[in-house]
């Protein structure tokens, strides 16, 4: 198993799939990984140093080696393509609509309407993402050190309501997030279990 590659960059482009190719130069050996577009924006320019992190999936016909900015990225690739009709292009698709900290609270909180806004996953399959992948997330999430701190977010009974609300008001999904974990350290708010409360704080710190 190939955990990770650490070499140069010596191109990159999109095959006739439109997947992103990164092409990294190991000691004289030019690795092909797809990686995810979001990862683009991390790279170094041509010719310097980078570190990916890798998972190697074997088929009978072929080998493909994809690759992640970090290890996280790469273990939550790893519990997506675990789901029965998660493959690896729409474990990619995935993680590069909404991230992965977006990702792990979507699926942790079943919110199947934000997963679904992924080209190509339906309501279907994103709630048996929540299904399959809820408790391990959630666990995962913790010991990954991923977890947001306690007391700074809706009760997860509210939470879907919260968040769905301020999408639909045009927010974007980062936004939501920076904005409830931000209103959310206020003491007298985080024990408040009424989704209303949230909506406007959450309205009035996006608005300043």
């Amino acid at each position: 198993m190939i955990a990770y590659l650490k070499g140069m960059v010596a191109g990159l482009v999109k095959d006739s799939s439109s997947r992103t190719v990164l092409t990294l130069e190991v000691n004289g050996v030019g690795y092909g990984l797809q990686v995810p577009s979001r990862l683009v924006q991390q790279l170094p320019s041509e010719g310097e140093s980078v570190q990916v992190f890798t998972h190697l999936q074997v088929r009978e016909d072929q080998f493909i080696l994809f690759g992640f900015g970090t290890a996280a990225e790469r273990d939550l690739f790893r519990q997506l393509v675990s789901v029965s009709g998660i493959g690896p292009q729409l474990a990619i698709a995935l993680l590069d609509t909404l991230g992965l900290q977006d990702l792990v609270q979507a699926i942790v909180v079943s919110n199947t309407r934000l997963l679904a806004k992924t080209p190509g996953v339906g309501s279907k399959t994103a709630e048996r993402l929540a299904l399959e992948l809820k408790t391990k997330l959630a666990e995962w999430r913790q010991q990954s050190g991923l977890l947001i701190a306690p007391g700074s977010g809706p009760a997860p009974d509210v939470q879907e309501d919260v968040e769905m609300t301020l999408l639909a008001l045009g927010y974007t999904n980062s936004e939501v997030m920076q904005a409830l974990q931000t209103v959310g350290q206020n003491t007298a708010l985080a024990k408040n279990s009424d989704a209303e409360a949230w909506i406007r704080a959450a309205i009035a710190w996006l608005s300043q």
